[in-house]
């Protein structure tokens, strides 16, 4: 027989679990809070048992919170997550995109207020970084001791939408950790954010990403946000994303060296949640990308080799 636990939750965002037979349901109710259904089950041999939740470091119900969870390179980092043992909490702007992202994650179930599952997600909270710090902070909540993310403008005809996402996006999420008491910020800008200064004004990439509403130059703004916050960061600037599987080894440069180069977007995800569990990743800001002629050198490694900030 399943194991039935209800509980009240202060957060309605849906959570992700990394066994892949538990589901959590969230349902809304009248005001601000919810209704949750948990059902975890675990087979030992003819007996089930009910797991417990145990984030970073032994602390129960301790969650990651993904900015951006349902984009090529957060949903890999989710992904990632899961598949190392943490439990995280994925932010959403939009949820019927979120259905589509995870359908396919046996670890993912979702309700909406019938209590039927794999409905639509009508249960569920937006976690949108331009609303402000206060409803961000709602989303992250109490029970997340850290942050990735993820996010990225989507390219329309407003000049001013890089600024909103990757600019004030990342200030608003920074302020929410600020009011949650979350100290571990970790962000996926790009390489070349700086390139003026690296006298990198004509190099192609450079042009042609700023002609969206000089994006590079908002995620420079933002990464001096972050650095000047005092909050434990992690800046980690990738090459041209590649959504293919990973090709080569990994290599980290300290901010401002690499002015070409890509890399798979699985790496990138990888070298995120790596981030969270080396303290050789905190205040730092590094530059990855893939070669094929590189050896291979654990991340930790990588981290180790650049300079703390």
């Amino acid at each position: 027989m399943a194991t039935r636990t209800f509980f009240l939750a202060k957060v309605p965002l849906f959570h992700i679990l990394p066994n892949p037979k538990s589901y959590i349901a969230t349902i809304p109710l009248a005001g601000t809070r919810s209704f949750s259904l948990k059902a975890t089950q675990q087979m030992e041999g003819s007996e089930m048992k009910e797991q417990q939740e145990v984030g970073v470091g032994g602390n129960a119900q301790k969650k990651i919170f993904v900015a951006g969870a349902t984009g090529n390179t957060g949903k890999r980092i989710v992904e990632q997550l899961l598949a190392r043992g943490f439990f995280v909490k994925a932010g959403v702007r939009d949820p019927e995109k979120a259905k589509s992202a995870f359908s396919s994650n046996p670890a993912l179930q979702i309700v909406s207020g019938t209590l039927v599952l794999l409905s639509a997600l009508r249960g569920l909270v937006k976690a949108d970084v331009t609303e402000g710090p206060d409803k961000l902070a709602e989303a992250i909540s109490d029970d997340s001791e850290a942050v990735i993310c993820a996010t990225g403008f989507r390219r329309s005809w407003d000049p001013t939408a890089p600024w909103k996402v990757d600019y004030y996006g990342t200030v608003n999420l920074v302020e929410a950790c600020r009011k949650q008491g979350v100290n571990r910020f970790i962000i996926i800008t790009s390489i070349l954010v700086n390139g003026a200064a690296m006298g990198q004004l004509l190099n192609p990439a450079y042009i042609i990403l700023n002609v969206f509403g000089l994006v590079l130059v908002a995620k420079l703004q933002a990464e001096k946000y972050i650095r000047q916050s005092g909050i434990n960061y992690t800046i980690i600037r990738p090459g041209g994303l590649r959504n293919d599987p990973p090709s080569g080894n990994i290599v980290m440069e300290p901010e401002d060296t690499l002015a070409g180069g890509s890399i798979s977007r699985d790496q990138v995800a990888e070298v995120a949640v790596e981030a969270l569990i080396h303290p050789e990743a905190s205040y730092k800001v590094v530059e990855i990308i893939a070669r094929l002629d590189t050896p291979k050198r654990s991340i930790k490694e990588l981290f180790a080799a650049i300079k703390q900030h």
